[in-house]
């Protein structure tokens, strides 16, 4: 049995032989039956104690199916895991991306100017600086019109185009901070290679005024580069060739590529191998929320990133929102038989919020094997999902209250009204409430038939209860509490995948289909090319040769 510290081989602890694991077991067999209601009832102070301020955000994770001592055995599994001694070789800017041979150091991103982290004798704090400064005057300057189109008209849409990290984390931020936009842009977003997204992204706008961010770091991704060619298309199509350079920025490291789009060297912004796409926003991906924002606003984003960042770094376990968040889902995982966790936020300007997490998350930690190749012998990753409320409620809670699946949600709200309609506002959050009181304490048949309601209706009307959720309110969704929440969300997958031993900060899942797409497509265009994949393949192709013939 593995004792904290008695790390296997490369450092791998399998959690499942240690010490804490075991009570784990234990717990989830004497909890099995037992209510939220019980747990309530039984520690008058659960509320209070399972309750956590950091931030500008109130977490409230009383109720959650667990008790003090199950918090106590994780807490404990985190110590026998090294959880805390991972998460001080990330931020020392050691090697913990053990397949890619990679520091891991998105948490530099945020870091003040003053600071200072070594990579391998380079302060790369003063190269994050250097880069914000850039961001800095170029936005600056197209915010206020001194930086223009071809035709001297100033800029009034941004369009951002990648995939994945280079584009769900700027999107959603675009949304999220809508009341703090200081400028007259508009952003619109291009991830998919389906054609008809680039139409809908361009749709009504003009070339003259329009400026496309290419987010690609090697300047090469297929579907990103696709997309980026229909808009150069476009632009040449109404203004020449020449106009590239005023129509087009790249946030890349691949010069030589960027040359050759027709994108100049000081319209280049650069980041870094050492932070992964689902980890960048808070880099020059964020370019266009910097637009959007101004430098100001997208420097107290920073802050509420690197305030989580220097909570999870000092706090200690039983105290510390992320690896708290993070244990739960370790528990729930292990020793519920959970496999998903919805994220529904009470919030119509988070509304990408679930999409930004299930990157974040299931890339990060959808993992078969651990940190030394060995594969593991436990679930790890959760699905994650979700949908704003109180859309939900009227279409999947059905689930969520009387399935016969256990769901775990993150319920997260915002104290201050995002609109002028205060009425609406105050429905919105007694609804956030409710649920999260409904479907930890459900209505009991008893309370049912008190009721008054008919007895063959009862058991239809019944709620079981004991599904568990935790609250998470920001006192506001500002630039500074959006980025506390995001590195609260990057801190709490951290965590679980330091318990797992997995690295969660490679992502070769994504690779496979991808390279199989490149033969697919030649075999799709080439009506004489043979067929050499698996039947069904075969089939699929063969019946898209017939259409593609038929257009033609």
């Amino acid at each position: 049995m593995s004792t904290p510290g008695d790390a296997g081989l490369n450092g791998v602890v399998d959690p499942t032989t240690t010490g804490a694991w075991s009570a784990l077991r234990a717990d989830a067999d004497r909890l099995e039956g037992v209510e939220l209601r019980a747990l309530f009832a039984s520690a008058p102070t659960r509320a209070d104690d399972l309750r956590l301020e950091v931030c500008g955000i109130h977490a409230d994770l009383s109720k959650n199916l667990l008790d003090a001592d199950v918090v106590a055995h994780l807490v404990q599994l985190a110590h026998e895991t090294g959880v805390e001694a991972q998460r001080d070789a990330m931020f020392r800017g050691e090697v913990i991306n053990s397949s890619e041979r990679r520091s891991v150091l998105h948490v530099a991103l945020r870091m003040p100017r003053e600071a200072t982290l070594e990579l391998e004798g380079h302060d790369v704090v003063a190269d994050v600086h250097a880069v914000l400064d850039q961001m800095a005057t170029f936005a600056d300057a197209v915010r206020e019109g001194t930086w223009c189109g071809a035709t001297g008209e100033r800029i009034t849409h941004v369009v951002n185009i990648g995939i994945g990290g280079s584009y769900l984390g700027p999107e959603m931020a675009a949304k999220a901070l809508r009341r703090s936009v200081s400028s007259p842009l508009e952003a619109r977003f291009v991830a998919n290679v389906d054609g008809a997204d680039f139409e809908i992204a361009t749709d009504g706008l003009d070339p003259a005024t329009t400026l496309f961010i290419i987010s690609s770091k090697t300047f090469t991704t297929l579907e990103t580069m696709t997309n980026a060619q229909l808009a150069r298309s476009w632009i040449v199509a109404a203004l020449g060739d020449a106009a590239v350079a005023n129509h087009f920025v790249a946030v890349s490291t691949n010069a030589e590529e960027v040359a050759s789009f027709g994108i100049r060297a000081d319209s280049m912004f650069g980041f870094w191998s050492f932070v992964g796409g689902r980890y960048s926003m808070d880099s020059a991906i964020g370019l266009s929320t910097m637009l959007l924002v101004g430098s100001e606003s997208f420097a107290e984003m920073l802050a509420g990133f690197h305030a989580m960042d220097e909570h999870f770094r000092t706090a200690p376990v039983s105290e510390n929102l992320p690896m708290l968040l993070g244990l739960s889902r370790v528990w729930y995982s292990g020793f519920k038989g959970v496999d998903s966790i919805g994220v529904m936020p009470y919030a119509a300007d988070l509304t990408r919020l679930p999409a930004y997490l299930q990157q974040l998350e299931m890339e990060s930690n959808g993992k078969r094997v651990r940190r030394d190749g060995a594969p593991v012998t436990y679930d790890t990753g959760l699905l994650f999902w979700g949908e704003p409320g109180t859309d939900g409620q009227h279409s999947f809670y059905q689930l969520l209250h009387q399935g016969t699946r256990l769901v775990p949600l993150d319920l997260i709200g915002v104290l201050e009204p995002l609109s002028d309609f205060p009425a609406s506002h105050d429905l919105l959050m007694a609804n956030l409430f409710a649920q999260a009181a409904s479907l930890a304490f459900g209505r009991t048949a008893e309370e049912v038939t008190a009721a008054g309601v008919e007895d063959f209706q009862v058991p239809f009307r019944t709620f079981p209860g004991n599904r568990p959720s935790t609250l998470l309110l920001l006192d506001e969704l500002s630039a500074f509490s959006l980025g506390a929440l995001i590195a609260l969300y990057e801190h709490e997958v951290f965590t679980q995948g330091a318990v797992w031993g997995i690295d969660s900060f490679d992502q070769w899942g994504v690779e496979l289909g991808k390279q199989l797409a490149l033969e697919v497509a030649g075999d799709l265009t080439d009506p004489d090319a043979p067929l050499t994949h698996d039947a069904s393949t075969n089939h699929a192709i063969a019946l898209y040769r017939a259409t593609r013939r038929d257009r033609s």
